[in-house]
């Protein structure tokens, strides 16, 4: 079993630093990030083997992120480091910042 720990820091940093004046909630081990004019716009949930990133307007994303297929909610696993490092996740938490999310 990976040691997830670092990306769990490393995701809420990157998440805390992209998105400005957002509000921080836990609840259930579950880690929730919102904006006041949008709702909760990304959840964080460790699991054993990996981090699931979900972000509650994904699917108004371009491009969406690939997990998830009901309502607006897409996600992401992530795995590793390098994972959390993505271009591609840093672009989905910008967009998060702008997508109104779950009121």
């Amino acid at each position: 079993m990976p040691d997830l720990h670092p990306v769990v820091e490393r995701l809420d940093g990157l998440i805390r630093d992209t998105i400005d004046g957002l509000h921080y909630a836990v609840k259930w081990k579950q880690a929730y990030y919102g904006l006041p004019e949008h709702g909760w716009v990304i959840e964080m949930v460790a699991y054993d083997v990996s981090v699931n990133v979900v972000f509650f307007g994904g699917a108004d994303f371009d491009p969406p992120p690939p997990l998830g297929s009901t309502g607006r909610e897409r996600y992401v696993k992530v795995r590793s480091l390098e994972e959390a490092e993505a271009p591609e996740l840093r672009e989905w938490i910008e967009q998060a910042g702008r997508v109104p999310g779950w009121k």
